[in-house]
């Protein structure tokens, strides 16, 4: 982060097709371009179980839901903006039809999401240590976290970087980059313009994919705490990934806690763990055109509160 930077926002956002989503400490909103080139901005409803009930926001808890919260609401935005900049246009009379075949096929592609996930970076990485061992007839177990976690870590950026080479993901990349600059923006106190956010960085601390590389990363502190504290776990493959399971919402709250520490400080420590996040924003942010910038613009200044101590990360 530059280091002219006076205030530390809590505003967030996400890249939307032909459009971003920030949620302010009120509100939550998102712009969306137009085949028209019009820019529309709708709110987006946020009921965060974070402010319903001070147990959903204790430290570890609120990671857990906010993982939650953005996968949902994340998703559900996602689709509204397919809607609203034309992607899905559709005869008058089969809208309803249409849309409740979007949502069934949103509800099916969120679970096989889900399960892709957990085959990729569970299973995977313990059915190729096992093909390793056997292969090499050696005993490689003293070595099954380590060797384990470089290869969930591999197949994590050989998956970004192979998504970023695709057209329409692309494009969604450069609005995460337009959604970063304008946020830095803002974060230095300048004049919400395009020429002030054009020369922004893109890399911040609190990306989600930085929070996606740490969670990676705390799995595996935590994997090697469970193999110090059982280590027969090593020596049985459907426990050790039963474990690794149920040990996701810890590593979820624990990845949140420390991006939100990387967001209020600056210094050797915070930059050390934001490191793996920021380089692999290279992948997942691009250079955006003005008219991105735009819209990324509209929609922060829509959730930037009235009383700026309100404004508190």
């Amino acid at each position: 982060m530059s280091k002219n930077t006076c205030k530390k926002t809590s505003i967030g956002g996400q890249a939307l097709i032909e459009g971003i989503m920030m949620r302010g400490p009120k509100k939550t909103v998102m712009s969306v371009r137009q085949k028209d080139g019009a820019i529309i901005r709708e709110e987006v409803k946020w009921d965060s179980l974070t402010k319903k009930n001070k147990f959903f926001a204790l430290p570890i808890i609120r990671g857990i839901v906010a993982f939650i919260e953005s996968l949902v609401y994340g998703y559900k935005a996602l689709m509204r903006s397919a809607d609203l900049s034309g992607m899905l246009d559709e005869e008058e009379g089969e809208k309803k039809d249409s849309g409740t075949l979007m949502g069934v096929i949103g509800v099916v592609s969120l679970i096989l999401g889900l399960a892709l996930a957990i085959g990729l970076f569970i299973y995977l990485p313990i059915a190729l240590f096992n093909g390793l061992d056997y292969l090499i007839k050696a005993d490689l177990k003293p070595y099954k976290v380590v060797i384990e976690s470089v290869v969930k870590i591999a197949i994590f950026i050989a998956y970004i970087c192979s998504v970023a080479l695709m057209k329409d993901v692309r494009r969604t990349f450069m609005y995460h980059g337009a959604e970063h600059k304008t946020i830095f923006c803002y974060e230095q106190g300048l004049p919400l313009s395009v020429e002030n956010v054009r020369p922004q960085r893109r890399f911040h601390p609190r990306c989600g994919t930085s929070f996606m590389i740490l969670m990676l990363i705390v799995s595996i502190v935590i994997n090697f705490l469970l193999i110090l504290i059982f280590p027969g776990f090593k020596n049985h493959s459907i426990l050790w990934g039963i474990a690794k399971i149920l040990m996701i919402p810890l590593i979820c709250g624990i990845g949140y806690e420390l991006i939100k520490f990387c967001g209020k400080r600056e210094n050797l420590v915070t930059k050390i763990i934001s490191a793996p996040g920021m380089w692999l924003q290279r992948a997942t942010t691009k250079e955006p055109d003005d008219d991105m910038i735009e819209i990324a613009i509209d929609a922060l200044k829509a959730v930037i509160p009235d009383n700026p101590e309100d404004d508190k990360l």
